[in-house]
């Protein structure tokens, strides 16, 4: 997969794309990253990206013609069309379903935005409008790298173990279950004697209950859509039985 990044601070990627992971799925040609910066696309002699909105307002937006331009040079480079996704508070939420949608793809450009937004005439060139979380940063770099990592998991050879990506929180619609290793004891705390029995039956039922009890604390929402058992309802139920006979 080839993955175009579009932003004003290029230099915000170099050790995010090149580094762990990332770093050496790239080394094998699985993913290809190219981080291009806007201002060399601007007709402005002071390279600017930015200007007044109109009809006032605070802050400046991002203009049009720099991006535009940027996208089509870009663009341009391969026979290949990229799915087009720009960074976005109004975006809807990444999610694991979505970083699977889009690790399908042969090549993406992301766009981070900055300031206090884009000209909505760039926004209707994009496919996707995509957030990270409900709050608000001071510009798409981050969210952007985000979007990388998460959508690059599911890309085969990415990670080191096919498994990896299935085996943890949210894939499942649940959070994922605690994890131990060596030594059994450390500093009086020890390690849950199911995982040391060698009973594959018994510390997948654990592991499935530890995630279930996890989702429940941390994120009940979570338990609405994902899909239970009806093993994983009953289970449920004694939690709540049991939190009222100590309420």
């Amino acid at each position: 997969m080839r993955i175009d990044i579009l932003t004003i601070f290029p230099e915000m990627f170099d050790g995010v794309l090149n580094a762990s992971m990332l770093g050496r799925a790239s080394e094998k040609g699985i993913l290809e990253f190219r981080a291009h910066n806007i201002r060399d696309y601007s007709l402005n002699k002071h390279h600017n990206t930015d200007d007044y909105p109109y009809g006032g307002g605070a802050g400046m937006v991002m203009m049009a013609q720099p991006i535009m331009d940027c996208i089509d040079a870009v663009t341009g480079q391969s026979e290949i069309r990229p799915r087009c996704i720009v960074m976005s508070p109004r975006g809807k939420q990444l999610s694991t379903e979505l970083a699977r949608e889009l690790a399908r793809e042969e090549r993406l450009l992301i766009l981070a935005g900055h300031y206090e937004g884009i000209d909505e005439r760039v926004m209707d060139m994009m496919d996707d409008e995509i957030s990270i979380g409900d709050y608000i940063l001071t510009g798409g770099e981050l969210p952007a790298m985000v979007v990388v990592d998460c959508v690059s998991r599911f890309i085969p050879g990415v990670l080191g173990s096919a498994e990896s990506a299935e085996d943890e929180s949210f894939s499942s619609g649940l959070l994922e279950y605690p994890q131990y290793t060596r030594p059994a004891e450390y500093r009086e705390k020890t390690v849950p004697e199911v995982l040391l029995n060698g009973n594959h039956a018994e510390i997948q039922k654990w592991r499935r209950q530890q995630a279930l009890l996890k989702t429940k604390q941390n994120r009940p929402d979570l338990l609405e859509k994902a899909e239970l058992t009806k093993k994983d309802i009953e289970f449920l139920s004694s939690l709540e039985n049991t939190e009222d006979q100590n309420g």
